[in-house]
């Protein structure tokens, strides 16, 4: 990929959710929280499965460790920006910070929702086939699975970013959006992006609705076989399959109207994109873990072992 670039301008303008101040404080407080609840909680996430045996051990929480890993980077990369044009009233990004800002949005995107996918492989065996689960979910399919999740993300980048990074900008450079994003700075390139835009939309927007109706279709099958198997699961298995089921379709749901719908407009993308720059980050944690009787036992485990080592002390 040549770095070289001809664009006339050097950064672009983000114009943000409002040029109400009013309204720009609000936002700057509710971000502000927002992001320190993400790294506050993804971040407590992967300490306990490093550091706690068992969860380490667990498949399904090394899963979610990198699901913790992959939504504080996402956020770490969108939010901070966000916070500080709250406060700024030149709200600007450089050329190249914006392509890097996109590269690993949708580098990071791509991986977090193969490995969603990868989990829901995990919960079907485990429910399943529970006789066989050690044996296929062993620590080598765990790697793979994660390695694959990178790769598909990488591939997902590059096959769009290969092209844009070249784009002459030598016009308008206003993004109307909160940060950087693919089909809104491509549509201020001073050529003819077609063939890219195509290209956008039938990678992020099939990769997006392909995960999303195999994680529907993963869920149902779920479903079925605990039905089948024991009608008393069935709202226990309902009750948790639904909660994750909302965090998954705001998630997908988003990137799927934003790079297929051809109803969407700048002011819906703009809220849209932060569905899955920070409410889904937010709500990954409360839904996948931290109501889990397990990680409430590790955190247990984690703050005795604390507590001795000070007393040793």
């Amino acid at each position: 990929m040549d770095l070289k670039n001809d664009s006339l301008i050097s950064e672009f303008v983000l114009l943000g959710l409002t040029s109400i101040w009013i309204l720009e404080i609000l936002f700057f407080a509710v971000f502000f929280l927002a992001y320190a609840s993400i790294m506050a909680r993804n971040s407590l996430i992967i300490i306990m499965v490093i550091f706690d045996s068992q969860l380490h051990s667990t498949p399904m929480y090394f899963l979610l460790a990198n699901l913790s890993f992959s939504d504080t980077t996402i956020s770490t990369i969108t939010v901070p920006k966000m916070i500080t044009d709250c406060l700024s009233e030149q709200k600007t990004i450089s050329l190249w910070g914006c392509m890097a800002q996109m590269f690993f949005l949708h580098f990071l995107s791509g991986s977090e929702m193969t490995l969603l996918i990868f989990m829901a492989v995990d919960r079907y065996v485990a429910i399943c086939k529970p006789f066989h689960y050690t044996t296929i979910m062993n620590h080598q399919t765990l790697i793979g699975f994660v390695l694959l999740s990178w790769a598909v993300g990488f591939v997902h980048t590059m096959s769009q970013m290969a092209l844009t990074v070249n784009l002459p900008f030598c016009g308008l450079n206003v993004v109307d959006n909160i940060f950087c994003d693919l089909p809104l700075v491509i549509k201020l390139a001073c050529t003819d992006t077609y063939v890219l835009d195509l290209l956008v939309i039938a990678d992020s927007g099939l990769l997006s609705l392909i995960c999303f109706i195999l994680l529907l279709v993963s869920y149902t099958v779920i479903l079925v076989t605990v039905h089948h198997c024991s009608s008393g699961r069935l709202s226990k298995a309902l009750s948790a399959l639904s909660a994750h089921m909302t965090v998954v379709t705001l998630f997908f749901g988003s990137c799927i109207f934003i790079y297929v719908s051809p109803f969407s407009s700048f002011s819906v993308d703009k809220f849209l994109s932060v569905f899955y720059s920070v409410i889904t980050p937010l709500l990954n944690p409360i839904i996948y873990t931290l109501r889990n009787q397990e990680m409430k036992a590790a955190m247990i485990r984690l703050r005795s072992r604390h507590d001795t080592s000070r007393q040793a002390l």
